[in-house]
C-alpha cells in the first residue's frame, strides 16, 4: 500500500474510482455527480488538485482533495473503493492530507463533509482530532397533480394574511438582485446555529456572499433552479424576510441548498411557506423528488422535513478542525 500526490495521477487512472463513485451518488442519493467528475478530470489532469491518493496491488483504490480557501482548508471528498479496506484507507488519506494542511501557516482551520458509501467517515475524522456534527440526507417523493396535469405555480407577490411577523409578506421569485440582501440575511439566521459552527461562511456577508455565488452562478451543488427558489419580503423593501433556494442535480431530481428566515419571524410558518412554493414549483415542472440536507441536532427542522414527508435516506459527518 502507497500515498502518493494526486497531482502525480491523470484522470485516465482515476477513471474506474471515479466511475464506481458515481454510480454510488446516482443509486443512493439520486444525483447525478458526473458534472463533479468532469470538474474533477479537468483540474486533475491540469495537475491542479491539490491530495492524496492510495495505491494498493497496482491499483487506486481511493482518493481525496482539499482547496485553501484565505485561512481554512476544505476537504471537498474522500472516496475508497468498496472493495478495499474503506475504514482503513480513508485514515490513512485524511492523516497524509490533513498533515500538508496543518504544515500551512495561514490555515488554522479545516472542514469536511464527506459522504460515505460502504463505511462512515466519522470514526476516521474524528481519529484525527475533528469535532463531529452528523447531518442527515433526506429525500421526498414528489406526487404528480391529481388531474394528471401540471400542479399550479405558487402564487408570486401574494400578501400573506393574517396577524403575526409573517403578515404582509410578498412571495417572490429569486433574482439575482436578491443576493447581497440574501447574504445579509444568512449571516443573520445562522448567528449562534449549530451550521454556523460547521461552515464558517455562514458567519459573515462577504463569506455568506461566496457561499451564494457557489450555489448560483457556479455548479457548485448541480445546476441552480430559479423557477423553484423563492424569496419572502416585505413590500416596498429589499430587506428580506426568508429565502429557499433550489438546484437541479439530475433530471427530474431537485436539492434545497438553502432555506433560512430571519431571526424574529422564525417559529411563525415562514419555513413551511417557502419550502410549499419550491415543492409546489417543482411540482408543475414535473420534478419527481426533492432531497435536503439538516444537520441532525437541528430538530426543530428536521420535524418541519419530516412533517412534509422527507424521509432520511444516509447519515453522513460534518468534521470541524481548529488550530488551538
Amino acid at each position: 500500500m502507497a500515498i502518493v500526490d494526486l497531482r502525480q495521477l491523470s484522470a485516465h487512472q482515476l477513471e474506474p474510482l471515479l466511475q464506481e463513485e458515481a454510480r454510488y451518488w446516482r443509486e443512493e442519493l439520486r444525483w447525478d455527480y458526473h458534472n463533479s467528475i468532469e470538474v474533477i478530470r479537468r483540474f486533475v489532469d491540469a495537475r491542479s488538485l491539490a491530495g492524496a491518493a492510495v495505491i494498493e496491488d497496482g491499483h487506486i483504490a481511493g482518493y481525496t482533495f482539499y482547496v485553501i480557501e484565505e485561512h481554512k482548508g476544505l476537504i471537498g471528498g474522500l472516496y475508497v473503493g468498496l472493495r478495499f479496506p474503506q475504514a482503513e484507507m480513508a485514515k490513512l488519506l485524511l492523516g497524509d492530507v490533513l498533515s500538508t494542511l496543518r504544515a500551512i501557516p495561514q490555515v488554522f482551520r479545516i472542514e469536511a463533509q464527506l459522504m460515505p458509501f460502504g463505511c462512515p467517515l466519522d470514526p476516521a475524522l474524528a481519529f484525527h482530532g475533528f469535532r463531529i456534527s452528523m447531518r442527515n440526507f433526506m429525500m421526498l417523493e414528489l406526487e404528480p397533480s391529481h388531474d394528471g396535469d401540471s400542479a399550479e405555480a405558487p402564487p408570486i407577490g401574494a400578501f400573506s394574511r393574517g396577524n403575526g411577523p409573517g403578515a404582509g409578506l410578498v412571495l417572490e421569485h429569486w433574482d439575482q438582485r436578491h443576493m447581497n440582501a440574501s447574504a445579509r440575511l444568512i449571516q443573520l439566521a445562522y448567528a449562534n446555529h449549530v451550521d454556523g459552527e460547521i461552515n464558517d461562511q455562514y458567519r459573515s456577508e462577504s463569506g455568506a456572499l461566496k457561499f451564494l455565488k457557489n450555489i448560483v452562478v457556479l455548479p457548485g451543488c448541480g445546476q441552480f433552479y430559479p423557477e423553484a427558489s423563492f424569496v419572502l419580503h416585505a413590500p416596498h423593501t429589499g430587506e428580506l424576510a426568508g429565502i429557499v433556494l433550489t438546484s437541479t442535480v439530475a433530471p427530474g431530481v431537485a436539492h434545497t441548498t438553502q432555506i433560512c428566515v430571519i431571526p424574529g419571524y422564525q417559529g411563525h410558518g415562514l419555513g413551511s411557506r417557502l419550502l410549499t412554493a419550491s415543492i409546489d414549483a417543482l411540482v408543475a415542472h414535473r420534478y419527481t423528488a426533492l432531497s435536503l440536507t439538516v444537520t441532525a441536532s437541528n430538530r426543530q427542522a428536521a420535524r418541519l422535513y419530516e412533517q412534509f414527508g422527507f424521509r432520511t435516506v444516509k447519515n453522513f459527518a460534518a468534521g470541524v478542525w481548529q488550530a488551538e
